[in-house]
């Protein structure tokens, strides 16, 4: 769905470094790594540092888009997964030409697996070839392939690293009248965030806010500048609206994946004592796509997000199970385009769906459209 107009875009630039732990529990002397480095932050971390800085209490209230890194002005997304190098890979049953189809035995009820397609150059050094230098495109190039179905192999050229920095932080305490590191509570290592010089965070929120003003972000509530910035509306709107009319097509097409996505469902399992529990379960793509769509996924390793929920009075926050996200970046390739689970209208309504929407306005599972283009189309 189009960002609502209603939705206003900010950054938020960093006065310091920023720490965002992972989901384990942690105490001093039990476990000795503190802090994960998943970077950017979840959705609900960036719901928490703005309850906090508008004395909300519940972050489910919130409608965010992103967070997105920002440079000048510019969003930058993450690199599709479905590329090595400059070349995009293939279902396999989409390369007519690879003598593979033939022969490989698949499992039907599995995603395809993706090849380099055989017409593609051969480079003479695969190992160079399958080396990635790009972590983030920037708008105008994700924006051509929205709208065109390609990364032009120049294009490639105007992406850049991860634009931060993980810093190492060892913690000690000595026992007293000597130089001896504490048995308990005395060594912890922690990660930290440093976002490098002239870059921010920017994400979109209900929230018409008067900046500039700072916010508590992370663990440790390390300091950050929000700030107004109302020309990323107007290029997230064109985005958005290219990505609908690519989904109306009942061509074939890939899902493209720009902040994390949580695709969960709960399934009933047998325990050993031969009594049943309900187990919540979370995969790399939407559970509602079937194989007789989903053709294939171009993904990486899980991301773990923790978050938090209110205890049974309703008075404090407590830790909540972690669920594990699909990392942005990752690439669906699917027979014709098919709603998400929350945006579906023929949904069933209940608990689940009700989730399932609370997690889309929290900036999770955003999708970009874009039309499926044979190899050829590219130049080779």
């Amino acid at each position: 769905m189009s960002t609502p107009s209603r939705l206003y875009w900010y950054t938020i630039t960093p006065l310091d470094i920023l720490m965002f732990r992972d989901a384990k529990p942690f105490t001093p002397g039990e476990r000795a790594w503190a802090g994960g480095d998943v970077f950017p932050p979840s959705g609900h971390t960036i719901a928490g540092a703005m309850s906090a800085l508008l004395n909300r209490k519940k972050e489910e209230a919130y409608e965010l888009k992103g967070p997105f890194l920002c440079h000048e002005q510019t969003l930058y997304f993450p690199r599709p997964f479905n590329y090595v190098s400059a070349i995009p890979l293939v279902p396999l049953d989409w390369d007519d030409d690879n003598p593979l189809k033939s022969q490989m035995v698949c499992d039907d009820s599995k995603p395809r697996p993706l090849v380099k397609p055989f017409s593609a150059p051969k480079t003479g050094d695969e190992d160079d070839d399958e080396k990635q230098s790009v972590d983030y495109l920037p708008y105008a190039v994700i924006c051509d392939f929205v709208k065109d179905g390609k990364i032009a192999p120049d294009s490639w050229n105007a992406g850049v690293e991860q634009p931060w920095d993980i810093e190492t932080r060892s913690h000690n305490a000595l026992e007293p009248g000597t130089r001896q590191v504490k048995e308990a509570d005395g060594y912890f290592v922690e990660k930290a965030i440093r976002l490098r010089d002239g870059w921010s965070l920017a994400i979109a929120i209900d929230q018409d806010i008067p900046t500039p003003v700072t916010l508590r972000l992370g663990g440790e509530g390390h300091r950050a500048i929000l700030e107004r910035c109302d020309s990323l509306k107007d290029r997230w709107e064109a985005l958005q609206h290219q990505s609908e009319d690519n989904q109306q097509s009942s061509d074939p097409a890939l899902a493209y994946l720009v902040t994390p996505g949580i695709f969960e469902r709960i399934r009933e399992r047998k325990t050993p004592s031969n009594s049943s529990r309900n187990i919540a379960m979370c995969r790399a793509y939407p559970w509602e796509w079937k194989p007789n769509n989903l053709v294939s996924v171009a993904t990486d390793k899980p991301i773990p997000i923790s978050c938090r929920i209110q205890d049974k009075d309703q008075k404090h926050s407590i830790p909540a199970p972690q669920v594990f996200a699909a990392p942005p970046g990752s690439v669906y390739y699917l027979k014709k385009p098919q709603s998400l689970y929350p945006n579906d209208p023929r949904a069933k309504q209940g608990k689940a769906l009700e989730k399932a929407k609370r997690l889309m306005k929290l900036g999770y599972s955003e999708l970009l459209w874009i039309p499926y283009k044979p190899f050829e189309v590219y130049g080779g």
